[in-house]
């Protein structure tokens, strides 16, 4: 199945997650003085031929600057991505329908306003990457679904399943995001999810590099789940990294400065079986991402711009 151009964006991580010359980690987009660098970004965006970009406004702005820097940049957004985290690994606890539990789902009612204003019916949903020093997941053995824990599952549907009724009441749809460091990293976690969720309520928003990091074979996912399909994560890997950071216990970090992340089409992942396992007239969102670039973020932005191309229909 060709790709569609007109749902295709660029969730611009080349600027966003890097490593600084002093080998420091940084995520830009919580960071309060990106705010100034944004407008450069989403121009290279654009420059780099993609014509839309992932959703991702800022705590620092408002919604209306953030709808002029898209415009200012010729761009229009695809849907976002919203999580939602464990209160006890956060050191809080509330009573069952007090009002400090009902503030818990505030970011994901911010999301639900967000695609609404920019006029998105669907979104990204995923438990949250907790970095915590404790979480085994992301600082010792990522991949594999270390630390699993049946009771932490159950608590982690019933974030995501009271998330999905938040944006659905907000007329949002919610696709599963799988993602390796979260308590949904592995085959038989996402399945546990998408069985205890109807799929009235949730759909699947697969990353397609993530499924395989983690040993899935994403076109038997894709396939399996082609009838709750929305959205995608599209990006590739150094497989090599991938099966090692399995065989030994690995820090989320230690395979990402291994070089794991690749622009698409420079790594291992069958991308264009992918493409060919969706649905016919599948109308969900392809969002392409190098989650660590290790070249420059323009040049990046135009391998990835150079992939999905030569993957347009032609008449």
């Amino acid at each position: 199945m060709p790709l569609n151009p007109d749902r295709v964006a660029l969730n611009p991580l080349q600027w966003i997650s890097i490593k600084d010359a002093d080998g420091v980690d940084h995520w830009r987009y919580a960071e309060p003085d990106f705010r100034e660098a944004y407008p450069q970004v989403l121009t290279a965006v654009r420059q780099s031929g993609f014509e839309a970009v992932m959703m991702e406004v800022l705590a620092t702005q408002t919604l209306r600057d953030y709808e002029q820097l898209v415009a200012d940049a010729r761009l229009v957004v695809s849907p976002g991505y919203a999580s939602i985290g464990l209160p006890e690994e956060h050191d809080v606890s509330f009573a069952p329908g007090s009002a400090e539990e009902s503030r818990w789902f505030d970011g994901v009612r911010r999301k639900a306003e967000e695609s609404n204003y920019f006029g998105q019916s669907t979104i990204f949903l995923a438990p949250e990457v907790w970095w915590s020093p404790n979480m085994v997941r992301t600082g010792e053995r990522v991949a594999v679904g270390a630390d699993y824990r049946e009771d932490r599952l159950d608590r982690v549907i019933d974030l995501l399943g009271r998330s999905a009724e938040i944006l659905a009441a907000e007329g949002v749809r919610a696709g599963l995001h799988n993602h390796v460091g979260t308590w949904v990293e592995t085959e038989a976690e996402i399945e546990r999810v998408l069985d205890a969720i109807p799929a009235s309520l949730l759909g699947a928003s697969f990353d397609i590099g993530h499924l395989t990091w983690a040993g899935v074979d994403a076109v038997a996912m894709i396939t399996r789940h082609a009838d709750r399909l929305v959205d995608l994560h599209f990006k590739d890997l150094d497989l090599d990294v991938a099966a090692a950071s399995r065989a030994e216990p690995t820090s989320y970090n230690e395979a990402t400065d291994r070089g794991i992340f690749l622009e698409p089409g420079s790594g291992g992942i069958d991308l264009d079986a992918v493409i060919d396992a969706l649905p016919a007239g599948w109308p969900g969102w392809l969002i392409v991402e190098v989650d660590r670039t290790a070249i420059d973020p323009a040049d990046s932005a135009a391998i990835c711009w150079n992939w999905v191309s030569a993957r347009f229909a032609t008449e």
